[in-house]
């Protein structure tokens, strides 16, 4: 417990010197404009507006997405923000490596290969899949490969990790036309794939920014669009 308390401290030193560090060169330069955090006024691309206005009067379940684009403290604080109760739960956890029951600090080496990643549990009858895809593409720069602003390694890699086929084929359509309309001379670096094994991270990262008001967040995860 020690071990992991140490490197959860040196983790938040470390993050919270680049974030006094970005802070200092924005007040050099201004960035004002960058960090406006514009309300979220719905869907703004084909495929998420289509599916919205197409929601079933009634669900006969929840479903899942999961996604990673960055620092997963920003991510599991904006969409529970943006959506509020149309969502059931969201988690923060690690997918996509090779070793089981990892831990944060073997996560930070970027030893496992699992990225930093947020499970949203959803009722299909209140918010569609690909809003909440389209919301992942708005909330960060999918451009970066392997960071997300000053967090760098593959743990911060952007991704969309699918529980079915269906899921895999709205998120590509989703990418697309992302790309069309926001990045026609850029290349999207999100990766699709299907969701492997989950695991929920340590207690002290879930809701995060809630519980420590003023903590860390990562400067790309403001709205794009």
């Amino acid at each position: 417990m020690s071990e992991m308390t140490e490197a959860h401290r040196t983790s938040l030193f470390l993050r919270q010197l680049a974030r006094c560090m970005l802070l200092h060169v924005r007040s050099l330069f201004g960035s004002a404009h960058r960090m406006a955090r514009p309300t979220y006024a719905g869907p703004t691309l084909p495929t998420a507006i289509a599916a919205s206005q197409a929601l079933p009067s009634s669900s006969s379940g929840t479903q899942t997405a999961v996604v990673a684009n960055g620092c997963f403290w920003g991510t599991e604080h904006m969409y529970r923000k943006a959506f509020k109760d149309k969502l059931e739960d969201v988690k923060v956890g690690y997918t996509g490596g090779h070793a089981d029951s990892p831990n944060y600090r073997q996560v930070c080496s970027g030893s496992t290969n699992h990225a930093e990643a947020c499970k949203i549990t959803f009722d299909p009858s209140k918010v569609s899949y690909a809003e909440l895809i389209e919301f992942h593409f708005r909330m960060h720069d999918p451009t970066q490969v392997n960071r997300q602003g000053p967090d760098t390694g593959t743990q911060y890699r952007t991704a969309i990790f699918t529980t079915s086929d269906e899921q895999a084929e709205i998120a590509k359509k989703v990418m697309a036309e992302v790309k069309d309309a926001h990045y026609p001379d850029q290349n999207i670096a999100t990766m699709v794939e299907p969701l492997a094994k989950w695991w929920d991270a340590e207690d002290y990262h879930q809701e995060y920014l809630h519980n420590n008001p003023g903590g860390y967040e990562c400067p790309s995860h403001v709205l794009h669009w």
